[in-house]
């Protein structure tokens, strides 16, 4: 495959179903375009208030269309080539699932999980007013782990210091645990560019896996 120029098209993510038209997961543009090149995938495009299927050569023809009358409509991704139009949803051919990745433990990750709520007060704030805290201090061994890294407002992180909750009088509003599947897929479900995805995940929201 041509190789990718950089471009805002890469950032977007692509809804995995099973041959069974399950959904599965949510993958990198990257690795969409891998399994269609591969023929191991196919696209689903929603138009005219429908499904219609299209293999890789298919559907750089339609993208060639697309990019001349209808360019707003998609985002892209440039090739040394030409342009061809980020797909919303593929479906797997031969295959039912993809193999488990872990959820990746990072800040972004923890927001999500505590739903930008502080742990020790119960209200939400916004990302920049928010820490992170651990729950046993590092200076007494306190490890960086889902279990003992939640989400706190300024004031409650610094009224709580370098000790235990329970030496600051102070309680979680719950038990922290690390996610079974990846926290940010709400977010995605919100923008506008990923409405086609609405019809497959109505029964399986929480099963869904990002990449």
């Amino acid at each position: 495959m041509t190789a990718f120029a950089t471009n805002p098209g890469l950032t977007c993510n692509v809804l995995v179903l099973n041959k069974h038209y399950m959904a599965i997961r949510i993958v990198s543009v990257k690795r969409a375009f891998s399994l269609l090149f591969r023929d191991l995938a196919e696209v689903i495009s929603y138009e005219d208030n429908g499904y219609f299927n299209y293999d890789f050569p298919s559907w750089c023809d339609v993208s060639k269309f697309r990019r001349q009358f209808e360019p707003d409509g998609h985002d892209w991704v440039a090739t040394v080539n030409f342009h061809i139009a980020v797909p919303r949803i593929i479906r797997l051919l031969f295959y039912d699932r993809l193999p488990r990745s872990e959820v990746k433990f990072n800040r972004r990750n923890i927001f999500a999980r505590d739903h930008n709520t502080c742990q020790y007060c119960g209200k939400r704030f916004s990302t920049q007013d928010l820490s992170l805290d651990h729950i046993i201090p590092r200076s007494v061994g306190g490890a960086a782990s889902w279990e003992n890294i939640v989400c706190a407002c300024m004031r409650c992180n610094v009224k709580k210091g370098g000790r235990t909750p329970k030496q600051a009088h102070m309680k979680l509003i719950r038990k922290p645990v690390k996610p079974k599947r990846n926290p940010l897929l709400h977010i995605h479900l919100g923008h506008e560019r990923y409405h086609s995805w609405k019809q497959f995940l109505n029964n399986a929201y929480w099963s869904v896996e990002l990449k």
